[in-house]
């Protein structure tokens, strides 16, 4: 990028903030929504949630091609219209299938938001100071995430559902006025073609394993955004008008404060240290009798698993080099989106008949997979070190 266009930062993070604000409304209020209104149970209403994540896991890949070949600005524009339409679409949906395709529009959003603009961003990033940039920039993504809740409890006791879903369409259309405010981004090399022309162009070697661990890690949100609403209204145990905002603040504070840990200690010791803190936080949750064992253990697992999407970038960028850090990371963080999928349906499926308890005790499973899949990742990376090390040795006059 030159210096005619500087990288626009701070307007980026807004607009994905703004986004990612209309994403955390809907998952607040979605649940209910399914159940009080259409009637549906606890695995429509997990199938609701996570359908929007598929969506954007099969949209993340292209979103980061297109970056890299210098499309950033209309890929991060179409985000926020695709996100306003969504949220129309909750407001106006007059069956499951209507609010499922809204959904899935919405999810399309929200990848071509976050994809769109974390490569613009690491484009003038150092190779050194990239696992920090990126945990920091994805603030702008969780602040929305953990402001979203919020927004919707009080629009709700304001005026009512209708007023949660016309929130949605505002926070996206201011997300894509403030694109519009920005620069055009150059292109990084001459336009390349936005469809790839070989599996290796949308899956860069390096990038499946650590989006492994992501996803593993994502079940447990997703567990949590789906079915702890309805875990706690279930069983009378309280609070659930604040546990996802006690999940994103914790959430929030640990990324904040933490980001920095993982180029000082590398992505892989970050990673296997809060999986622990995660599978533990989900464990509490599990065995909660009391609302505020609940929200303990969701505070616990907000901090385990606040680290895992810095450490896994700067694992993957490690792995697959800096070329095309767009589709790199793009595709790792498809592996978010394709676990918060999973654990919806799956975890509802489990949580029919009233056993939440062992919907969250699977989540602690996949955390515990993720710590393993670290270990292995680990045991790789020492082994392709030594190997370097020793051929170097040998070069050696």
């Amino acid at each position: 990028m030159d210096d005619r266009h500087p990288t626009p930062v701070r307007r980026l993070w807004a607009a994905v903030l703004l986004g990612y604000l209309a994403l955390g409304i809907t998952l607040q209020a979605l649940p209910s929504y399914v159940t009080d209104h259409f009637g549906g149970g606890s695995l429509i209403a997990g199938t609701a949630v996570g359908i929007a994540f598929a969506a954007t896991a099969c949209a993340r890949p292209f979103a980061g091609r297109a970056a890299d070949a210098g499309r950033a600005r209309p890929v991060v524009l179409a985000g926020g219209v695709l996100g306003a339409l969504g949220g129309f679409g909750h407001l106006v949906a007059p069956n499951i299938p209507v609010l499922l395709a809204s959904r899935i529009v919405m999810g399309v959003g929200e990848a071509a938001l976050f994809s769109g603009a974390i490569p613009w961003i690491l484009a003038t990033t150092p190779v050194e100071r990239r696992g920090r940039t990126a945990g920091w920039f994805g603030l702008s993504m969780w602040s929305g995430l953990a402001l979203g809740p919020i927004a919707a409890v009080v629009l709700d006791s304001w005026a009512g559902v209708n007023a949660v879903w016309w929130g949605v369409v505002v926070a996206g259309l201011v997300s894509a006025v403030l694109v519009l405010m920005t620069p055009g981004q150059p292109r990084a090399d001459g336009g390349s073609a936005l469809l790839p022309s070989r599996w290796r162009d949308i899956v860069p070697v390096g990038a499946s394993l650590p989006g492994l661990v992501l996803g593993l890690a994502a079940y447990g949100y997703g567990t949590i955004s789906s079915l702890l609403i309805l875990f706690l209204r279930h069983d009378s145990l309280g609070g659930e008008r604040v546990a996802l905002a006690v999940f994103a603040a914790a959430f929030l504070v640990t990324r904040a404060l933490g980001s920095p840990l993982v180029d000082r200690w590398g992505g892989e010791t970050v990673a296997w240290r809060f999986l622990i803190v995660q599978s533990a936080g989900l464990l509490v949750i599990a065995v909660a009798g009391a609302g505020w064992v609940a929200l303990a253990g969701t505070l616990l697992a907000g901090v385990g698993v606040a680290l895992m999407y810095p450490a896994t970038v700067a694992i993957t960028l490690r792995r697959t080099g800096p070329l095309r850090p767009g589709t790199s990371v793009g595709i790792m963080t498809s592996f978010w989106d394709l676990g918060i999928m999973v654990a919806g349906p799956l975890g509802g499926l489990v949580a029919t008949n009233g056993a939440y308890p062992m919907s969250f005790g699977f989540a602690v499973v996949a955390a515990i997979a993720a710590a393993v899949v670290v270990a292995v990742l680990t045991q790789v990376g020492g082994e392709r070190g030594a190997r370097e090390k020793e051929r170097t040795l040998t070069r050696t006059p």
